[in-house]
């Protein structure tokens, strides 16, 4: 990389001012509980905010889909951009209920168990919500050996505070679902905690990139913007979005792991600090060509950004996206974010506003004569 290549990319340090407020969608989405296949709530929000300014729809499998137009002259002859985040999160399914009234339950999604333990859980059942905390055998009554042990999810029930099984059973039914029972925090330096930033964030940017290309008149390209479901568990939403849809080439927006927190090995992992910007993976499932559009973007508007390297796939929707149909040319842009795959997820709001911005002056700089195929 060019000196002048390496500035553009290196950390900003002039925004994440301390007051910064997080966007009013971004907040109504991370409120919105919606472990995968249980999007409604999450689905409905996008959907209310994609309808200000773009044709506004859902598929079967719950997956909402914005639609902006090419500029005038383009339409019906114009190629297709799949702006994809997924917005589905990790949560926790009852399996049984015991005749004490304890709720006996499962991953949804991938977790680190010890988490768990301890934590207040909000259910979503059809009553309405239900409260309860997770539980396991207190650590004064656990043997020697196992006190050094991390608790298993089997070893683990959720309380609602019933008396026993029959009145826990008027309240919660087998296969409800529930996630982490806590609310955003804003932090100084224009940074915010949240469960559920994998992935509302990715679905946010997907929706302000696709905004931002509406407000500039549209591009040469039409752009479909959607939240994809169920990627935690099948990615289930990009299959049926990517196949369905047709796209003539895609960027997938998820996170990936912010290497400024302890214990991280940037060697391995790739130096991505809070307020470096959008970080741009290049790999052999990723379009090289559609790489290159979205890095010359960056650069061109002065936006920070790091390189990830993904040496098989990616874990993301996009190992989906980009076998659909006879292939379709995919990248992957991702948001550093610290303490994945947990109740206190962190980013920095200025990397998610630079991530729309880039992948909308990407949408722009497509022509009717880019080459993405090999």
């Amino acid at each position: 990389m060019s000196p002048a290549a390496r500035k553009r990319s290196a950390p900003s340090r002039t925004r994440g001012k301390r007051d910064a407020q997080p966007p009013a969608l971004l907040l109504e989405l991370l409120a919105a509980r919606g472990p995968s296949g249980y999007e409604g709530a999450a689905r409905g929000a996008w959907l209310r905010a994609a309808a200000e300014f773009a044709q506004a729809s859902s598929d079967v499998v719950g997956t909402p889909l914005a639609l902006v137009s090419p500029r005038k002259g383009r339409a019906g002859t114009a190629k297709r951009l799949l702006v994809m985040g997924h917005i589905d999160e990790i949560g926790l399914i009852v399996t049984h209920i015991d005749d004490d009234g304890f709720l006996w339950f499962r991953e949804v999604g991938g977790w680190d168990p010890q988490i768990l333990v301890g934590q207040r859980v909000v259910l979503d059942t059809k009553g309405g919500p239900v409260r309860g905390v997770v539980g396991r055998k207190p650590i004064h009554l656990l043997r020697e050996d196992d006190r050094k042990k991390v608790a298993a999810v089997r070893e683990m029930h959720i309380d609602v505070g019933a008396r026993d099984g029959e009145q826990a059973r008027g309240m919660v039914r087998i296969g409800d679902v529930a996630v982490i029972d806590s609310d955003p925090l804003v932090l100084p330096n224009g940074r915010i905690v949240s469960r559920a930033l994998d992935n509302r964030v990715g679905s946010y940017v997907a929706l302000e990139a696709a905004r931002l290309v509406a407000v500039a008149g549209g591009g040469a390209w039409e752009v479909a913007a959607v939240a994809a479901v169920q990627e935690e568990t099948t990615f289930g939403g990009s299959r049926t979005s990517a196949f369905s849809l047709e796209p003539d080439a895609a960027i997938v927006l998820d996170v990936t792991h912010a290497t400024d927190a302890p214990g991280i090995d940037v060697k391995e992992a790739g130096s991505h600090e809070l307020g470096s910007g959008p970080v741009i993976a290049r790999g052999s499932t990723l379009s090289d060509a559609l790489f290159e559009v979205i890095h010359d973007a960056a650069r061109a508007e002065g936006i920070p950004f790091t390189l990830e390297a993904t040496a098989r796939a990616t874990g993301t929707d996009a190992d989906a996206v980009h076998l659909s149909r006879g292939g379709v040319p995919t990248a992957l842009v991702s948001v550093p974010l610290r303490y994945m795959h947990s109740p206190v997820e962190l980013v920095q709001l200025d990397d998610i506003e630079n991530t729309a911005r880039l992948v909308a002056a990407a949408a722009l700089a497509l022509t009717a004569r880019s080459k993405l195929a090999p």
